[in-house]
């Protein structure tokens, strides 16, 4: 089995972060989203990747490489525009060949695996198996209509009036017959091929199509707060390490994981938070559920439940929370005592007014 990665989309919800980074990169827990997506891939034995890109290609092949470090073979295969998720399917078909393959949105957090959609899939035999998760609001997902067996009666795309709360999440298992599908369907309202489209062509052709409830955690990261709540879900299993330095008037919590060549000076870390390599927080108060990324420097602030990517430098800015600080990114002053929360992009420089 192969496995099929979406990463083509703009991300224009994650506005200002993802003007300058595709949202597939953003950090959680200091790793990209997509490093995340690449280890669930791998536990299920998968090595070969096919990885869909558009205009954000070259920063994505940056910052993955050829996959090796992560434990899989990546091909990047550009599409000229975000045209569908059947279209995507359509334009990886010479890489995918005769394979089954598990299409897996690039931008969807799933950090409990998919080994038991695997095992069914592999089970059975059918020629689709989908994974879904009831919601309270169905209307923005793909809805599935199941029988009492699992058997797929009826998908429909972001339904006004949804017949049933089953959304399918952002991952799937196909074999070679979804390429038929795709190559008889036209594009939807929105002018795109849809997946869903193609998977009810299977059902209408009376193939079997089969979906089981997902019972992991599931995140569609698609704006700020999806970021926050992705970062807090890592957080709360990380492992405490202590990499760099801490002084001896620094108080660490127990599930703090600091990387090797940072420091930290005088300061109080609660836990769940990760520090990374050559950062210094000097002066400061890290709050639970923070991920300060590479080469940071926190100085005289206090801050909780953040993402601070790589190379950013927090001064004197206090009660800092929920907030997203991009790479390279400078704050300043501040003493007010409502607090703050801020979404940033890259090398913005912000002055916190007093």
């Amino acid at each position: 089995m192969k496995a099929l990665v979406l990463s083509g989309g703009s991300g224009t919800r994650l506005r200002p972060v993802s003007h300058s980074l595709p949202k597939q990169l953003v950090p959680l827990a200091n790793r990209p989203l997509l490093a995340h997506v690449l280890r669930g891939v791998r536990d299920l034995g998968i090595t070969e990747v096919g990885m869909v890109v558009g205009d954000h290609a070259e920063q994505i092949r940056q910052a993955l490489g050829d996959g090796s470090e992560h434990g899989v073979a990546i091909t990047y295969l550009p599409q000229d525009a975000p045209r569908g998720l059947a279209h995507a399917v359509q334009v990886a078909r010479p890489y995918l060949g005769d394979d089954n393959f598990l299409l897996h949105l690039g931008d969807n957090l799933l950090p409990d695996g998919l080994g038991d959609g695997a095992a069914e899939f592999r089970g059975r035999g059918d020629a689709a198996h989908l994974l879904v998760q009831k919601v309270a609001d169905p209307r923005p997902y793909g809805v599935v209509e199941l029988d009492q067996d699992g058997r797929v009666l009826r998908l429909v795309e972001k339904p006004r009036q949804p017949r049933s709360d089953l959304a399918l999440i952002g991952a799937c298992f196909l074999t070679p017959m979804i390429h038929s599908a795709v190559d008889a369907i036209r594009p939807g309202l929105r002018g795109e091929l849809e997946l869903t489209d193609a998977v009810q062509w299977l059902v209408d052709h009376e193939v079997i199509v089969r979906a089981s409830e997902y019972a992991g955690y599931w995140r569609d990261i698609a704006g700020s707060e999806d970021v926050l709540a992705g970062n807090r879900r890592l957080l709360a299993a990380i492992e405490a390490a202590r990499g760099g330095h801490v002084d001896p008037f620094s108080v660490v919590g127990s599930r703090v994981h600091i990387e090797p060549g940072a420091r930290v000076v005088r300061s109080h870390l609660e836990g769940p938070a990760i520090v990374g390599a050559g950062s210094v927080i000097e002066d400061s108060h890290v709050g639970a559920y923070t991920s300060i990324g590479r080469d940071c420097v926190i100085r005289g602030s206090e801050l909780s439940g953040s993402v601070v990517m790589e190379g950013a430098r927090i001064s004197g800015v206090m009660r800092l929370t929920d907030s997203i600080i991009g790479r390279g990114a400078e704050l300043e002053r501040g003493d007010r005592q409502d607090g703050y929360r801020i979404v940033s992009g890259d090398h913005s420089r912000i002055q916190v007014p007093r």
